[in-house]
């Protein structure tokens, strides 16, 4: 029946055109005439046949859809898609360690209690929140009591919720958060949607220019909270100097605002000790942001918040429904998967492997890319690469985009309200797998020599 609905609805059969009989037909198919005249009697009722005494079973007569006129001019041809994924944000997903998963998860659904399949707490699972308080004191410094720490699904929706709770907390007065000047568009566009404010947190090369911020002037007058990635900025890859980090804290104490730290890649770091995370200096007036899309892969939708006390509350209130929480399964499983040290393992086997890469990208530019300045590469999965003056960053993008490569200008990641400065190329070195690695690059290198 599938089968003849689909001839008719393509048009391998005509209207009109006239069926066998249903003695026929299952006589051809080898089948019982019962079910042909089923099938037949079905379509019928469903408009797709029509069947008169004397004339048979005939494909119905139908209006054809009619073609919208164009409103326009004509579409542009799509794009093929790029062979070499280099824009910044994307891990090595073939690399997803799926052994070490599947064996975690089958450990974890044996030993599961069976209120795990239930509604759940809105705080997320407390097995993944106990063993993730462990890791982040140990690995970040972060002060992460369990009863502080709430599951979410990605880092988008942690900072949905905290753009709920301070829009609440203003009420009709409008809450600003402090953004920094280069970042991603669509973490602006949560908070906008949810009311805020969102001004621009000038930066240099020791990342977050707090002058402004402490002195409250222009449109940082009034900023509830600031939202940061002061390990390393995102994309220019600047740490936050101790001076400013120190600074930071005590902006948010004076002025009571709040920190969110956007610690997205915290695991990579290559050529000194890693940052401490900004929450560890205060752990009342910081909301530490955390995700597994970097270290693991962004499609398991797993992240979490670590709170300070008195906001608990309020994001859950913020949460609502606990549909919003990640499958419990998949929560015990990244719990027992950080419990049995797979996770560090698996951490420390792709720094070494995100570190080659990094290398290699660097060496590779300095032989035959001699005048591009490569920037951000002590940490993360990406490098800035500055063009040489007069290089337009459209240009080379179109230029990328016909070796089969896709790759992001610095200017796309620029607020609104900053002027426009130096042209240059945000690449990602994470997102190839390892043998197409070595193509992806020699491409870039034809791209900038």
């Amino acid at each position: 029946m599938d089968a003849l609905r689909e001839a008719v609805r393509t048009g391998r059969l005509t209207p009109g055109s006239r069926l066998p009989s249903s003695r026929t037909l299952a006589a051809d198919l080898g089948m019982a005439r019962n079910t042909v005249a089923d099938a037949y009697a079905e379509l019928v009722a469903e408009g797709w046949l029509t069947a008169r005494q004397g004339s048979g079973t005939r494909v119905a007569r139908r209006a054809a859809p009619r073609t919208p006129e164009p409103s326009g001019p004509p579409a542009r041809p799509v794009r093929r898609r790029p062979t070499h994924n280099l824009r910044a944000g994307t891990p090595d997903l073939g690399s997803f360690p799926r052994a070490e998963w599947l064996a975690a998860s089958r450990r974890a659904l044996t030993a599961a209690p069976n209120d795990a399949f239930d509604y759940g707490d809105q705080l997320g699972r407390v097995e993944l929140r106990t063993v993730l308080a462990d890791y982040l004191a140990r690995t970040r410094g972060v002060y992460a009591d369990p009863e502080r720490v709430v599951l979410c699904s990605g880092f988008v929706h942690g900072l949905a919720l905290m753009a709920r709770v301070l829009a609440a907390r203003r009420g009709r007065t409008r809450a600003v958060v402090g953004v920094e000047s280069y970042g991603l568009d669509f973490h602006r566009d949560i908070l906008t949607a949810a009311g805020l404010r969102t001004p621009a947190l000038a930066l240099d090369e020791l990342g977050t220019r707090t002058e402004e911020l402490i002195s409250g002037e222009g449109e940082l007058r009034g900023v509830d909270a600031v939202l940061t990635t002061p390990a390393h900025q995102f994309p220019t890859g600047a740490a936050l100097h101790p001076d400013r980090r120190a600074a930071m804290v005590d902006w948010a104490r004076g002025a009571g605002g709040l920190i969110l730290e956007d610690d997205y890649d915290g695991e990579f770091r290559y050529d000194r000790q890693p940052v401490g995370a900004l929450q560890g200096l205060d752990p009342e007036r910081v909301v530490y942001l955390g995700t597994a899309s970097k270290s693991l892969a962004p499609g398991l939708r797993l992240a979490w918040m670590v709170l300070p006390k008195a906001l608990v509350g309020e994001v859950v209130e913020a949460k609502g429904d606990v549909a919003t929480v990640p499958s419990a399964l998949d929560q015990l499983t990244l719990a027992e998967f950080i419990a049995s040290g797979a996770y560090d393992r698996h951490v420390r086997s792709m720094r070494l492997r995100y570190r080659r890469r990094r290398d290699q990208l660097v060496e590779a530019l300095a032989e035959r890319a001699p005048e591009c300045r490569v920037t951000g590469i002590s940490a993360g999965l990406h490098a800035v690469v500055e063009l040489p003056p007069g290089t337009d960053e459209r240009t080379m993008i179109e230029a990328a985009a016909w070796q089969g490569l896709g790759i992001q200008g610095l200017s796309g990641f620029r607020h609104p309200s900053v002027a426009p400065g130096r042209d240059a190329l945000v690449i990602g070195y994470g997102a190839p797998t390892d043998s197409a690695w070595t193509g992806a690059l020699d491409a870039l290198c034809r791209v900038l020599a």
